[in-house]
């Protein structure tokens, strides 16, 4: 008998590229500035703009963990 292993967290990636889509669909101005950006590394030059280097949860916005076309997915839904 063979298992299957789940590598993903809660269906993404990695935790830090949950983590990030996490805080965009759940922050009203992290949403907000996300609903008005190009793509995700558009967001993350805005954020660095403002001073904002990672998620309230430790996470760098810019982790080279993240899976950076998922979330450039989840933002063209929003």
């Amino acid at each position: 008998m063979t298992t299957a292993t789940d590598t993903t967290f809660n269906g993404w990636a990695n935790w830090e590229t949950w983590n990030v889509a996490l805080w965009i669909q759940n922050d009203v101005s992290i949403y907000d500035a996300a609903r008005h950006s190009r793509n995700y590394q558009d967001l993350v030059a805005e954020f660095r703009e403002f001073g904002s280097k990672e998620t309230p949860d430790g996470c760098r916005w810019d982790d080279p963990a993240i899976d950076g076309l998922a979330i450039c997915q989840m933002m063209d839904d929003l």
